[in-house]
């Protein structure tokens, strides 16, 4: 297994697993990767899609994970302009690790909600 400590914060930032991990394991990051699985979707799609993000949230990270190198934008251009967001290679590699963990928590959900409720009883 790859080291997943760091003594110091600058080895954390150095750390390939504690990059990346904190960039792509987001609530945000997780569900507009998968939102963009079946291909290019417009920002209001996306949206739409996962519902309870604000427009400056998804703005912000959509414009990391372009950064990361995990999607890419490309501008149509109009009347209207219209800007279409997809997954690269990288990021279908991304929805192959994150299909697995969300089947497994859809599977256990009623597990974990009975766990937390027996914690707090």
């Amino acid at each position: 297994m790859p080291q997943v400590t760091a003594a110091t914060k600058e080895d954390g930032q150095l750390c390939p697993v504690q990059n990346v991990l904190a960039k792509v394991t987001g609530k945000w990051q997780c569900l507009i990767v998968l939102a963009l699985e079946d291909g290019p979707q417009r920002f209001g799609q996306i949206k739409r899609l996962i519902g309870d993000i604000t427009q400056r949230v998804l703005t912000e990270n959509l414009q990391t994970l372009e950064r990361d190198g995990y999607l890419t934008r490309t501008v149509h251009p109009g009347p209207p302009v219209a800007v279409s967001y997809e997954l690269t290679d990288l990021g279908q590699e991304l929805v192959g690790v994150l299909k697995p963990l969300v089947i497994w928590a859809s599977e256990r959900f009623d597990r974990i909600i009975a766990a937390r409720e027996q914690y707090y009883a």
